[in-house]
């Protein structure tokens, strides 16, 4: 009868992700603890799954994307009342979103129990930005832009990257400085990597109604950022967006 109610996921097994922060970056390798707690039955567990997961925005609604995924165990058995911790370390991709706005980034991890209701953990990460994407925020900043919304998008003909179904977007309003006459946002699209930042970058520039119907008034560049230093990258940002203005 216990295996029978553990089938349904009374007297199950649980898990537990225990983090040392939930603050992180892309390109951080983190150490966790999964305790594994079992219940009131015997329980086969096939696998033990992690993965770092965000949601992003299609024409259709919003589809759940797994940044990155590992079996952490296999073919494990759980006694009733046996309680058992895995350490695991991973590296967050550089491809992990930021978590601004309605943007959210979890950890769930889940035992693969056979004709068993799957029990899981879900814990929610803040990611904050690289350096390098960090001193892009702030250079716009000094440069008065404001961020005025982000939000990961769907990237299904791999417009920016090879592979990856999705990006995130950055929105900036010209609310001052030299630019605010002359644009009405700049929009950009950051993958990070090790290295360098590569910056897609679509400035909006002030026009009328039919240049906005025919979309004369946008103009797409790329760079690439490889300092994290504030001031070098205001000089290339603004050197940027001077040029398709």
């Amino acid at each position: 009868m216990k295996k029978v109610l553990a089938s349904i996921g009374i007297g199950n097994a649980s898990v537990d992700t225990v983090l040392p922060s939930e603050t992180v970056r892309p390109g951080d390798t983190v150490d966790a603890d999964v305790q594994i707690t079992g219940g009131d039955a015997e329980q086969e567990v096939g696998t033990v799954r992690f993965e770092i997961e965000t949601r992003y925005r299609t024409e259709e609604g919003y589809e759940t994307a797994d940044i990155d995924r590992f079996t952490l165990a296999e073919g494990l058995t759980i006694e009733p009342g046996q309680e058992e911790t895995r350490s695991v370390s991973f590296d967050v991709p550089y491809g992990t979103p930021v978590t601004t706005g309605e943007v959210e980034v979890w950890i769930e991890t889940e035992l693969d129990i056979e004709m068993a209701v799957d029990p899981e953990d879900t814990d929610y990460l803040d990611v904050r930005p690289t350096p390098r994407l960090q001193a892009v925020f702030d250079a716009m900043d000094d440069l008065g832009f404001s961020l005025h919304g982000a939000a990961c998008e769907a990237d299904p003909y791999g417009r920016y990257a090879s592979g990856r179904r999705f990006v995130q977007e950055f929105e900036f309003r010209a609310t001052a400085g030299r630019f605010r006459d002359e644009l009405d946002e700049v929009e950009l699209v950051a993958l990070p990597g090790a290295d360098e930042l590569d910056l897609f970058v679509e400035v909006d520039r002030r026009g009328g109604l039919l240049s906005e119907m025919a979309e004369t008034d946008e103009r797409k560049t790329r760079t690439s950022i490889e300092s994290a230093d504030r001031k070098t990258v205001r000089a290339d940002l603004e050197r940027v967006v001077e040029r398709h203005a």
